[in-house]
């Protein structure tokens, strides 16, 4: 048995191909997803590594984002999650992130937008007295054909 592992999960009986997630809108919408990611090991107790921390996470409603939220919120950030359009799946984060004892807000709109960006860092430093880490996790993904077909412009 390892030590570090949640020995509680039997990994024999998790599937050992997932099948595909296609959704027809950018960006995806974890909460349908089937089966649902794991974003949580329960067994991780924190250590207060973050006690007290602000931090902005963006895209921290799904996936990566939401796997940091939770573990930043275990070692005691408080946190401002942006995101575009999924509110389920931003209020089944902010649920995990308050149940692990962290502040959570939730603030949609787009970071393409800089004008949005501008009053997402405002609201931050206004809620939580500032920022001490930023997350910058929000993205999409354009899934090409060919690989013939990308074209990578010059910097």
């Amino acid at each position: 048995m390892n030590p570090y592992c949640d020995n509680s999960i039997n990994f024999e009986k998790l599937p050992r191909k997932f099948p595909p997630q296609d959704q027809s809108v950018q960006s995806g919408i974890e909460s349908i997803m089937v089966p649902n990611p794991i974003f949580d090991n329960p067994d991780y107790k924190g250590s207060g590594k973050l006690k007290g921390k602000s931090v902005l996470i963006t895209g921290g409603d799904s996936g990566i984002g939401r796997s940091v939220s939770i573990a930043f919120a275990k070692e005691g950030a408080n946190i401002v999650i942006s995101y575009l359009y999924e509110n389920d799946d931003a209020e089944t984060t902010k649920k995990y992130v308050e149940k692990y004892g962290g502040k959570c807000y939730l603030v949609p709109g787009d970071i393409s937008n800089k004008n949005f960006c501008e009053k997402l860092v405002r609201f931050t430093v206004e809620t939580l007295g500032g920022i001490d880490v930023l997350i910058n996790n929000a993205g999409v993904q354009f899934p090409l054909n060919k690989s013939s077909s990308l074209y990578i412009s010059p910097f």
